[in-house]
């Protein structure tokens, strides 16, 4: 039995240990069955036996025809694999090239050798037979990840194998132009507001109201028509637009030179119009982009008009235009609703409190006491949050003369005071300023982020609270203090009225601000300085408040001493690294150097108490310097701005200055 099953004289499908096991231990059986059956009956046992011998028979055969049907399958299976590999490796459309240590070509496929020619190849340096692929490899040979490349009008996705010296090249042109046009075909949504028509059109007859609407109209439709948007006039002052992501890219790159066109051609009629325009792109969900076309609209407004904001959700805005100064266009009505508005905010929660930026200036303050007595009027008990370290000489002088009030006394806190006494019915006013980062204190600020109201004369810049009750934003106005200072008119008249003492600092504020009634001033800014006075205000104590230190004179001196000019008409001074500058005094030095004769913009960079470089900017109107300072982190108007830099010193931040002026060069030459 042993000799009958041994491996070598089985079939195929038995010389397996198991199987061979198994019919050893399944024939024995049957024999054993046959050898019973023969003592219990012969002829029983004759037919079992025959009846086995032929069942035997037929399994063995079946199972050596099935094992070498198996067998030539696999045989035939491994050499179509070899075959294929081979076949692949030669036709496949990948470029495979193997190079030797010294960087010269040992073998290629034949899908790489169309790319590279007729040449013969072997032997060559890669240098030698294209050196743009030989860039391409010595750039992406520390990387096994597979990368995007372009060579020659195609491109690639590459992989190098550096161990064993192989390139891998995947030619992904059509996928890369499906891709390209399918970006290129992106939607963007955008929204156009002609910021002064009914100001313009106030005073216009019907003919000319007409002429003004065609003319803007065929203006739009053909700078539409030229970059292939889809344009509609969906009220007198209001287009939408639809856009093409290429077109966009087209359009920036021109700077959006329509804003200029129409500006200058309806100034040349003697009415100037000027548009804003908010764009969104970057998301399939066309409802939020028509929501974030406006935020980005709202945006540009808020910024005084004039311009464009383009930005997608997650993204950075993108400005153009803005050159010129923002026209007062705010009437008495809006006055009139915000400060309805405000009452009626102010009369839902059981307190208020009301900050300005973290360095308090004059406006700052001034519109602070504004506020509380607002809220005073309105029965509301309202505490100033003021930070009372690091202040310069006026708001020193003011603050003593607040502090030795028993009224106004009490009600001022600081900033680590205040959030402890905040509850979730209070509200908070921000005067002066809309970027939280700047506040008093910004953990009252996250503390009532969904009950704050913002009240604010400078542009809007990019960091704004996400969700405020009440904004009323006006960069045409003076000054923060000229804004609130309308507001009285519209509060309880049985309630005590706005103090000396109070009216004095709101006097002061829109003083500083103007530069003395000299500087953004409008008829808006004397109605309400005319008030104050009426109410009380003390034009002497205005002086005896802002009167300037021996000290801070000298100092303001000493900075003006190093004037130097950076570019015509542009003249830059600089502090000392190792001694520090009250932020005021370099203000105050940047507007004296717009009283010298050839200056129209300068620009002053000291070192703060903080340890930051902070860089003070004015000009007379004819240089932008809002747009300056907003690419140094910044902001403020079109003539008068400021930055703080962290981490660096007077000579870097000089640089910066210098890089962003190039910059905005290059773009205007453009």
């Amino acid at each position: 039995m042993k000799k009958l099953f041994s491996k070598d004289r089985l079939p195929a499908f038995l010389q397996n240990d198991r199987l061979r096991l198994t019919a050893v231990g399944l024939v024995g059986l049957a024999i054993l069955g046959v050898i019973l059956a023969f003592f219990i009956n012969f002829i029983l046992g004759i037919f079992l036996l025959v009846l086995l011998t032929a069942l035997v028979g037929t399994v063995f055969y079946a199972l050596e025809t099935v094992t070498q049907n198996t067998n030539a399958y696999i045989s035939d299976l491994s050499y179509r694999i070899k075959r294929g590999e081979q076949e692949a490796l030669i036709k496949m459309p990948i470029g495979i090239l193997l190079y030797s240590e010294a960087n010269e070509i040992e073998w290629t496929n034949p899908y790489l050798q169309e790319y590279l020619g007729k040449k013969e190849v072997l032997g060559e340096p890669i240098a030698t037979i294209d050196p743009e692929l030989a860039k391409l490899i010595q750039e992406n040979e520390a990387t096994s990840e597979p990368k995007t490349v372009r060579w020659g009008e195609n491109q690639f996705e590459i992989i190098i194998q550096e161990g064993i010296r192989v390139v891998y090249l995947l030619d992904i042109t059509r996928y890369a132009k499906i891709e390209e046009r399918y970006n290129a075909e992106q939607l963007s949504i955008g929204q156009i507001f002609l910021d002064n028509y009914d100001e313009i059109t106030q005073t216009m007859t019907d003919k000319n109201i007409s002429n003004l609407n065609n003319y803007v109209t065929n203006e739009l439709s053909n700078w539409a028509r030229q970059y292939g948007m889809f344009l509609k006039r969906v009220d007198d002052d209001h287009f939408f637009v639809l856009i093409y992501a290429q077109a966009l890219q087209k359009i920036e790159a021109d700077n959006f030179k329509i804003l200029d066109r129409i500006r200058e051609r309806t100034s040349k009629q003697n009415y100037p119009l000027t548009l804003s325009v908010g764009i969104a792109y970057g998301d399939t969900d066309l409802a939020k982009l028509a929501t974030v076309s406006q935020s980005n609209l709202d945006l540009a407004l808020g910024r005084g008009g004039d311009q464009v904001v383009v930005k997608a959700e997650t993204e950075q805005a993108r400005f153009y235009g803005g050159k010129t100064n923002p026209m007062e266009k705010r009437t008495r009505v809006r006055a009139r609703m915000i400060s309805q508005a405000l009452q009626e905010v102010m009369n839902q929660t059981d307190q208020v409190f009301v900050m300005g930026h973290a360095q308090p200036d004059m406006d700052s303050l001034g519109a602070c006491l504004g506020i509380r007595r607002i809220a005073a009027m309105n029965g509301k008990k309202c505490s100033i949050v003021v930070n009372q370290e690091h202040v310069h000489t006026d708001i020193q002088r003011l603050m003593a003369q607040l502090k030795a009030d028993p009224e106004i006394g009490p009600d001022i806190l600081t900033p680590d005071q205040a959030p402890e006494l905040a509850t979730s019915h209070s509200l908070l006013v921000m005067v002066d300023h809309s970027k939280p980062s700047i506040s008093t204190s910004p953990v009252l600020y996250h503390q009532l982020a969904n009950r704050t109201i913002i009240i604010d004369h400078h542009r809007r810049g990019e960091e704004f609270p996400e969700n405020p009750m009440l904004v009323y934003i006006e960069p045409y106005a003076s000054s923060t203090c000229e804004l609130i200072t309308e507001m009285f008119e519209y509060q309880p008249k049985e309630t005590e009225a706005i103090n000396k003492l109070e009216a004095t600092a709101m006097l002061a504020g829109i003083t500083v601000d103007t530069k003395s009634f000299s500087l953004r001033t409008g008829t808006r800014t004397f109605d309400a300085a005319s008030y104050l006075r009426s109410v009380g205000a003390d034009a002497i104590m205005v002086q005896r408040l802002l009167k300037e230190n021996v000290d801070n004179y000298i100092q303001k001196n000493h900075l003006i001493e190093s004037i130097e000019f950076i570019r015509p008409n542009m003249a830059l001074c600089l502090g000392e690294e190792d001694e520090a500058y009250d932020p005021v005094i370099a203000a105050q030095a940047a507007d004296t150097l717009l009283s010298l004769s050839g200056i129209d913009a300068s620009f002053v960079i000291i070192r703060r108490p903080s340890g930051d470089v902070g860089i003070s900017a004015r000009s007379l109107g004819e240089v932008n310097v809002q747009v300056i300072m907003e690419q140094l982190g910044g902001g403020g108007h079109l003539s008068n701005a400021a930055t703080q830099l962290t981490n660096t010193n007077i000579a870097a931040a000089r640089d910066q200055l210098e890089q962003v002026l190039t910059k905005i060069e290059q773009d205007t030459a453009e």
